[in-house]
């Protein structure tokens, strides 16, 4: 039975503020407006993220030319995934999701003020821009935890892979594909620039945030019903709770293995970049044409989010996944085979194109298999167990990144992960299969069942 089939619920009854049913006129329209403005919120909140990560390691770069220093910025962004992702997501279960994004934002703010008032003053200096990447990383674990799991609150499960298509595309289309060349604009122009545009971005998304109708705090099964005495589990206990549930599933943990591989790869790569590709480095090019190099991973992201639906249903969910591994491989192999010239700098444009064509791919269809077999209550602590696995790795691999750079130089270091990216292909196609696949994809909705359980003698 799908959602449409089921009787128009009150919103009030459904479980973790679930999106009302789309044939129901006020929940449809209310629905449809939380959509759009996730994906306004998507837009706004990742053209400053981009802006932001092309200017910090750009003003490092301007105080040191060692590409450990360097790297250390990017470890630095993604550390907190490591450390601090388990407990935010137990934090996404129990408070208000938009009142978290809501807090993150407000800090994202904060940052961008003390980075402007730092450079305005000339007290900007490799400590602070290491403090504040530490910040902003935990920032984006609070609002990336909290906005994937808000959106099954927020979207009737009809919309899921048109939503996650759509945001998934705002993400490609200002993180990367415009969002890095108008950060590589904004700092030719001068950081000051650079850093007052993100503030102002960062108070627009506060406002989308404030906006979304409907009630997004999680409810847990049977509050309210004096279940376990009324007490909620430690903080501890819940962490197990999810990392239990991702470990139990063979598809899950492996699909969270296995982004830990990618996500790591594509770390490695963009701390890497500044020193290899902005003058000095290698490449030596201008900070615009930095942005540019960086617009071709998200041109492929932004031509994934239009071929995902035609390329599912032509090879499959499996094979579209696929593509993720592919494309990663080129990202890292390219630097690591061709001369380290500036002529090489289109070859490694365009590897970027796939490995961004790849990524959409990935993540548009893991988004749905997640929403598919995750109950809503514990989204939170499944998507920060998920993600402390899958990104955790990325602040190791920055670190390992730098020192192999430091050291044996860019080729090994970008041939390293290459060659790490093969060996993931056997596992994918083991356990990744079709028929692992084709159990998320059945007519019966978490929100179906739990109403059924509801209407139940």
């Amino acid at each position: 039975m799908t959602v449409s089939q089921t009787p128009s619920p009150d919103v009030s009854q459904l479980p973790c503020g679930a999106a009302a049913d789309p044939s129901a006129g006020s929940g449809r329209l209310r629905a449809g407006r939380n959509e759009w403005l996730l994906v306004f919120f998507t837009a706004l909140t990742n053209l400053a993220d981009a802006i932001t990560r092309v200017a910090l390691p750009l003003l490092a770069h301007h105080l040191t030319r060692s590409p450990g220093l360097i790297a250390a910025v990017g470890v630095l962004l993604m550390l907190p995934w490591l450390v601090t992702a388990l407990h935010v997501g137990v934090l996404a279960d129990r408070v208000n999701r938009r009142a978290l994004m809501l807090v993150a934002e407000t800090v994202r703010l904060g940052s961008a003020a003390v980075l402007f008032a730092a450079v305005a003053a000339g007290l900007a200096g490799l400590a602070l821009i290491y403090v504040v990447a530490l910040v902003l990383g935990v920032a984006e674990v609070v609002a990336l935890t909290s906005g994937a799991s808000i959106i099954p609150a927020a979207v009737p499960r009809a919309r899921w892979v048109q939503a996650s298509t759509r945001i998934t595309a705002m993400e490609s289309l200002w993180n990367s594909f415009l969002g890095a060349p108008v950060g590589g604009l904004l700092v030719a122009v001068g950081f000051l620039a650079a850093f007052g545009t993100t503030g102002v971005i960062y108070a627009a998304g506060m406002v989308m945030l404030a906006l979304l109708a409907g009630n997004f705090r999680p409810q847990r099964a049977g509050e309210g019903q004096g279940q376990a005495g009324g007490r909620r589990r430690s903080v501890h206990g819940e962490i197990r709770d999810g990392l239990g549930f991702l470990l139990s599933h063979r598809l899950l943990r492996t699909m969270a293995a296995l982004i830990g591989v990618l996500a790591g790869t594509w770390s490695a790569w963009l701390a890497l970049l500044p020193a290899y590709a902005a003058a000095p480095g290698p490449l030596r090019l201008s900070p615009q044409q930095y942005g540019l190099l960086l617009t071709c991973l998200g041109a492929g992201g932004l031509l994934g989010t239009i071929l995902v639906r035609p390329i599912n249903a032509l090879l499959g969910r499996r094979w579209s996944m696929f593509a993720d591994i592919v494309g990663s491989f080129a990202l890292v192999a390219a630097p690591a085979v061709l001369p380290a010239a500036k002529g090489s700098a289109p070859l490694v444009g365009a590897a970027a194109l796939v490995a961004g064509l790849g990524g959409t791919m990935w993540t548009v269809n893991s988004r749905v298999i997640i929403q598919s077999l995750v109950p809503d209550e514990m989204l939170g602590r499944f998507n920060a167990a998920s993600q402390m696995i899958g990104w955790g790795t990325a602040p190791v691999a920055a670190a390992l990144a730098g020192v192999l750079a430091q050291f044996a130089g860019y080729h090994v270091a970008f041939g390293f992960f290459a060659v790490i990216c093969l060996l993931i292909v056997v596992p994918f196609l083991r356990v990744v299969t079709g028929g692992a696949l084709a159990k998320t994809e059945g007519p019966q909705s978490r929100q179906t069942a739990s109403l059924n359980a509801e209407s139940a003698p």
